[in-house]
């Protein structure tokens, strides 16, 4: 089994976003969502996990088609979709070769499959599949790890002491080959992690319009005391305030652990 294959089977993805810091990115994400969608409409979401977002956006109305690599994910995708409104249809499946016809849908999320897909060339196959599938002016959202995050994350979280974390470091660095030789979870799996700017290069190379990438938690994330300042409802409200005023900003972007490009498919 894949290293990465055999991180997900943990089974923490399904609750990733509901504690600390995944907090930030589950509100910064649906704002992101929300601004870019359109109104109504088809979305195929691509390496959906247990369907965090698939099933928030069903509730919004949208008819949503939810495909990921990982039969648990698909699994727990399918359980928690029971009693609420329904995906149009849940499904293993890989985003280098989505299983719809051309010109299906008006928006599709990547906001996992790229960061996996070490070599370029399959991150721009599974763009070019999105591409494939939207109809004229419909739009990619696609996710992607800064280059910096292991290096953010071993000072804040106290990681660089261990020689082997340097490592990876180092190489995240030097290549953005993100690789982990232990079996600790915390330190992820295997990964490429992009530079800002690489993310939309490869959306262009995919044939779309790109628009933007938008840093999604900024360095609000590295508040150490992140969980008291986020049930204050005034203090998350100016963290969240101030992360928007420099999402787009070039100089700070790469703190962000996750970043999220938008492209258009043109008319």
């Amino acid at each position: 089994m894949p290293l990465f294959e055999a991180y997900y089977d943990l089974g923490q993805e399904q609750d990733r976003l509901l504690h600390g810091a995944g907090k930030l990115e589950l509100i910064r994400t649906q704002e992101i969502l929300q601004r870019y969608l359109p109104t109504s409409g088809t979305v195929i979401d691509v390496g959906g996990g247990a369907g965090v977002y698939a099933l928030w956006l069903a509730s919004l109305g949208y008819e949503v088609h939810l495909i990921d690599l990982m039969p648990l994910h698909v699994a727990q995708a399918a359980k928690f979709s029971q009693g609420q409104p329904p995906l149009a249809s849940i499904a293993v499946g890989d985003a280098r070769a989505l299983p719809f016809d051309d010109q299906q849908a008006d928006a599709v999320l990547l906001l996992g499959p790229l960061y996996h897909l070490i070599e370029r060339e399959d991150r721009v196959q599974a763009l070019r599949e999105a591409y494939r599938v939207l109809r004229p002016g419909g739009v990619v959202i696609a996710a992607a790890i800064s280059r910096f995050a292991s290096l953010f994350s071993g000072v804040h979280r106290d990681f660089m002491a261990d020689p082997v974390f340097q490592d990876i470091v180092r190489r995240d660095l030097q290549d953005g080959q993100h690789r982990n030789p232990t079996p600790n979870a915390r330190y992820f799996t295997t990964a490429f992690f992009h530079y800002p700017t690489e993310l939309g290069d490869e959306v262009q190379a995919a044939g779309f319009d790109w628009r933007t990438t938008l840093a999604v938690e900024g360095p609000a994330w590295l508040n150490a005391d992140f969980d008291l300042h986020w049930e204050d409802a005034v203090k998350r409200e100016t963290m969240l305030e101030f992360v928007r005023l420099i999402e787009t900003e070039p100089a700070i972007m790469g703190a962000s652990p996750h970043l999220i490009a938008i492209g258009h498919k043109p008319l």
